[in-house]
């Protein structure tokens, strides 16, 4: 099937606390199990789609950074709980039909296959979603410069950034009823602005790459695939609608 869109592979980042639903930790497997039915569609629809999903639902590394861990050792914790959540959505997406493989930058063959972009790549063709676990291996990274990564390896069209809210605000529109949402933005202005789309390491690659960096509200129902298609609410990084 042809896809509707403009961008036929892409990368959907998920922040681990989108997983979070309404608790104040963990995994709720409902809203696990809502996300795996709407990339399910998207695959139906004919799109190659790949994962990073965050860790800050289970451990933030830079937060016990900021309370006397170190850093290094912070930032592995919060590699693993990104592998835990990804264990998560690959049995959401495997239980609605989808096929789905866990790829780790960090090799631990008993729950899920070591990262080979070879073959990520032939997975992907293939109609698989692959879930890239472990951010990039190496700490002082988040896992928004590992999606930007895994993105330019996977030679995506586009990074999907599901956020909270509905696109890229000139300020917090949760707190400032005001806040201006933007259709679109260059990747300099990001950057020059400090807008908090992802942070400056991705950005920079995802230019460097021409990459497109589309944010949206993943917590809104049929938010992803309206988007997809192009006709959601969302906010454009680069590309040619800039």
């Amino acid at each position: 099937m042809t896809p509707k869109g403009p961008y036929k592979r892409v990368l959907l980042k998920v922040s681990g606390e989108a997983l979070m639903g309404d608790q104040p930790y963990g995994i709720d497997m409902t809203t696990a199990d809502r996300i795996a039915r709407e990339v399910g569609e998207a695959v139906e629809a004919g799109y190659e789609l790949c994962l990073v999903i965050g860790g800050g639902n289970i451990f933030r590394g830079l937060t016990a950074a900021a309370k006397g861990m170190e850093r290094a050792a912070a930032d592995y914790m919060g590699m693993l709980a990104t592998v835990m959540n990804a264990l998560a959505m690959q049995t959401a997406l495997e239980r609605v039909g989808v096929q789905t493989r866990v790829q780790s930058a960090i090799p631990m063959t008993t729950v899920c296959e070591p990262y080979i972009r070879r073959r990520a790549v032939r997975h992907m063709e293939r109609g698989r979603v692959v879930i890239f676990a472990a951010g990039t291996g190496n700490p002082f990274f988040t896992t928004d410069t590992a999606a930007a990564l895994r993105a330019a390896e996977m030679g995506c069209d586009a990074l999907f950034k599901g956020t909270s809210v509905d696109g890229v605000y000139d300020d917090d529109p949760r707190k400032n009823p005001q806040a201006k949402r933007f259709e679109s933005l260059d990747y300099i202005d990001v950057l020059a602005r400090d807008l908090k789309v992802m942070d400056a390491s991705a950005v920079t690659l995802m230019r460097d790459n021409q990459i497109p960096i589309v944010v949206f509200n993943i917590r809104e129902q049929g938010g992803l695939a309206r988007v997809l298609d192009g006709e959601g609410t969302c906010t454009v990084v680069g590309g040619s609608s800039t």
